[in-house]
């Protein structure tokens, strides 16, 4: 086993090593929505026309209406257009000088150019493009904007960032287990366990990039759950293993009866983590399943990692696993131990103590009805960088946003020169709507309802055979509120042909219709997976039931703490981040998945050790202590580690992989400290017995194909060592 699994990271370190070239950096659409179809429509009868890049050209003295700064912007934009990569590029001296792309005090104006190919091609012409064109240019100065430039600092900051966050959390995480266990060489494990998960992670992707589209982002999911599940499981494993130990057990039949106890509760736990995230398939986002495809990776290769190599390395280590031993601290006896004073404590009042903490939970969720979802924008990235300053600048400076305009198209309409007064009146009813600067047409420009400017030499764009369409340009922010107003407001506009509308404020809408639509499906998903595993697990019906509800309360506190903390901006100076008003619609879909399954594997973690002691003494109220007292302090030294290593994520600089790491930090502290302490302990002392009941049908079932929790055999020792020497079992 050991030799094979060390194959295995070599093939899979070596293949694996380079998947990020392979990832995508796109997959945030619906391909099936309007405005997805509106894009490839505009794409297939007129070419490139989404405003990628933006230059911002300052003039060095006087406004940009003076000849040479005229002359000069001239000619950068035909430089522009001219280059490999470039669909067209269009300026405000092309254009006619409108105002909209001059700045309020007549210093700065833009270039504007349309990029070819996918979201990838995208970013490689903005990755080359970038440094050719920052800087002096004669009588001007040039700096890069555009959501092409934005998405591509972000992708750059994102893996800088990963690198940070790995080199901060593993020697931490190393330093908190060697405290946990006393033993530089069992704190060793979890790390070995995690690099393995984690790599073979890689492997998967890199093969499934062969297959379909798989985000870059994935891969802080990747790390950060591969090696938070490895801290988990290799705690859990390698504590039984040795509690067996001291328990008189050789090494033999430790590792057996390791596996069969934490081993067993480990595989379950992985493939409700895997199935929490399953759910994330039934979304048609390339983003939002490209996490699915990490998350369901890492979690069963986590598992696998911990019941097969792990077991076998320990066999081999034998007593060693305790070496190089810093200090020796034997466990209190039974009944003793802080945990089991906490749920004696608990289950002598859960009434109360239930109460209380279920009405803190939802207070602390109040700020969750009123969130806000948006998208991802040059916000997210922090001040400093060259084109966030850029879009802050077209914000404060501009009177609209030209790299959010809004594509109307229409074809099938006939010769477009037949429909020019249908065209200006429609352009000229969208320009007056609400949060329109101006609308750009085959016929003009339009603003406030008044055509402004004729059709000039670039109005031949907005012309094809039989179809054309018109450039909306907003006021308001793409991203946010009154930027979906925008874009709803558009496609209700009566126009005098069927039209599709895309652009940034209409994918935002299209992308939250198309999480929601199918929200309750995987909300569905993950409820009913988690119940029939709960039950094949522990046979009750009430057990499964408990899990969900505290999982909801606990959730909803995290959520609430979220909207209030990065939605509202408290702490935005502290955590070094912009508040948009708004939260990126997956982040709490992907948290409430990702979450979900750490809680489940505390959940299972917990009841398994607490059935097993009921099995043993049919006690349900010391079972439940002495469940807690064996889990208690490994629950929480991996809750403590886990959140350490999504702190570490939290110190990036995108805002959105700051969000993930707080909000997952959050969830798994309350878990361990609030759930498990305290509400876990009291429904349980409540409900008694009730904790194991089933109707008698479902009984059946469970016994036919459920995995029991009873105490099984004692191992048998192997045939070349002597047999051990018989002790009681717990």
């Amino acid at each position: 086993m050991l030799v094979g699994t060390a194959v295995f990271f070599l093939v899979a370190a070596g293949l694996g090593g380079g998947v990020a070239s392979r990832l995508s950096s796109g997959g945030f659409e619906d391909p099936s929505s309007e405005s997805s179809r509106a894009g490839d429509t505009i794409e297939r009868e007129f070419g490139e026309q989404q405003p990628d890049l933006i230059l911002l050209v300052t003039s060095k003295r006087g406004t940009v209406d003076d000849p040479e700064v005229a002359t000069a912007g001239s000619a950068l934009t035909a430089q522009l257009g001219s280059e490999r990569g470039v669909a067209r590029a269009i300026s405000y001296w092309d254009l006619g000088s409108p105002p909209p792309l001059r700045s309020a005090d007549g210093r700065q104006a833009l270039v504007i150019a349309a990029l070819r190919g996918d979201e990838d091609a995208v970013h490689d012409t903005a990755e080359e493009l970038s440094p050719r064109y920052s800087g002096s240019r004669g009588p001007v100065t040039v700096r890069v904007g555009g959501f092409a430039e934005v998405f591509r600092q972000v992708n750059t900051q994102v893996e800088e960032d990963l690198v940070r966050a790995e080199l901060l959390a593993f020697p931490i995480v190393l330093l908190l287990t060697v405290l946990v266990f006393g033993s530089v060489v069992a704190a060793g494990l979890p790390l070995l366990v995690g690099i393995l998960a984690i790599v073979g992670t890689f492997l998967v992707l890199l093969v499934l990039s062969s297959l379909t589209q798989v985000s870059i982002f994935s891969l802080n999911l990747t790390t950060g759950l591969g090696l938070g599940l490895a801290i988990d499981y290799s705690l859990f494993v390698v504590s039984r293993y040795r509690e067996e130990l001291r328990a008189g057990r050789d090494p033999h039949n430790a590792v057996v009866r390791t596996v069969q106890t934490a081993g067993k509760t480990v595989a379950f736990s992985a493939v409700t983590v895997a199935i929490s995230l399953s759910a994330l398939l039934v979304f048609p986002l390339a983003f939002l399943r490209s996490f699915a495809y990490a998350g369901i990776g890492v979690s069963l290769l986590a598992g696998a990692v911990s019941i097969v190599f792990l077991p076998a390395l320990l066999a081999v280590l034998g007593p060693r696993v305790n070496s190089l031993r810093l200090w020796r601290r034997e466990p209190k006896p039974v009944g003793e131990g802080v945990w089991h004073r906490i749920a004696m404590f608990v289950m002598r009042r859960p009434v109360p103590i239930a109460i209380v903490v279920v009405v803190l939970l939802l207070t602390l969720g109040i700020p969750f009805l009123r969130i806000q979802f948006g998208l991802p924008d040059d916000r997210v990235l922090p001040p400093d960088l060259s084109s966030r300053q850029v879009q802050d600048d077209i914000r404060e400076r501009f009177s609209s946003n030209e790299g959010g305009a809004l594509q109307v198209v229409a074809t099938g309409i006939g010769q477009p020169d037949t429909r020019t007064d249908d065209v200006g009146r429609y352009a000229a009813t969208l320009s007056r709507l609400p949060g329109a600067a101006r609308v750009d047409a085959f016929t003009g420009t339009y603003i406030d309802g008044q055509q402004v400017a004729g059709p000039g030499p670039l109005g031949a764009r907005f012309q094809a055979d039989d179809a054309t369409w018109l450039s909306v340009v907003p006021s308001v922010e793409p991203y946010s509120d009154a930027g979906e107003r925008l874009a709803n407001a558009v496609r209700d506009t009566r126009a005098p042909f069927p039209v599709l509308v895309t652009g940034p404020s209409a994918e935002l809408v299209d992308s939250n219709e198309s999480i929601f639509a199918r929200l309750p499906i995987a909300l569905g998903l993950v409820a009913l997976a988690t119940f029939v595993l709960l039950f094949l697990m522990f046979g009750s019906i009430v057990v499964p039931i408990k899990a969900l509800i505290l999982n909801v309360l606990s959730l909803s506190a995290v959520f609430g703490a979220l909207v209030w903390i990065f939605q509202d901006g408290n702490f935005s100076g502290v955590l070094d981040f912009t508040a948009t008003g708004t939260l990126p619609a997956s982040t709490p879909l992907l948290l409430f998945c990702v979450a979900f399954g750490l809680s489940m594997d505390y959940e299972v973690f917990l009841l398994s050790r607490i059935k097993e002691e009921h099995d043993r003494t049919g006690d349900n109220t010391s079972s439940v202590a002495i469940g807690l007292e064996r889990t208690g302090r490994i629950v929480t030294a991996a809750a403590v580690l886990i959140s350490v290593v999504f702190l570490a994520f939290a110190t990036s600089r995108v805002s959105f992989i700051k969000i993930f790491g707080i909000g997952l930090s959050i969830a798994v502290l309350m878990d361990a400290f609030v759930i498990r302490a305290t509400l876990v302990p009291a429904f349980m002392r409540i409900a008694g017995e009730a904790n194991w009941w089933a109707p008698e049908w479902m009984r059946r079932i469970h016994d036919r194909i459920g995995i029991s929790e009873t105490e099984e055999p004692e191992p048998e020792p192997p045939p070349e060592r002597p047999a051990a020497e018989p002790v009681g079992s717990r």
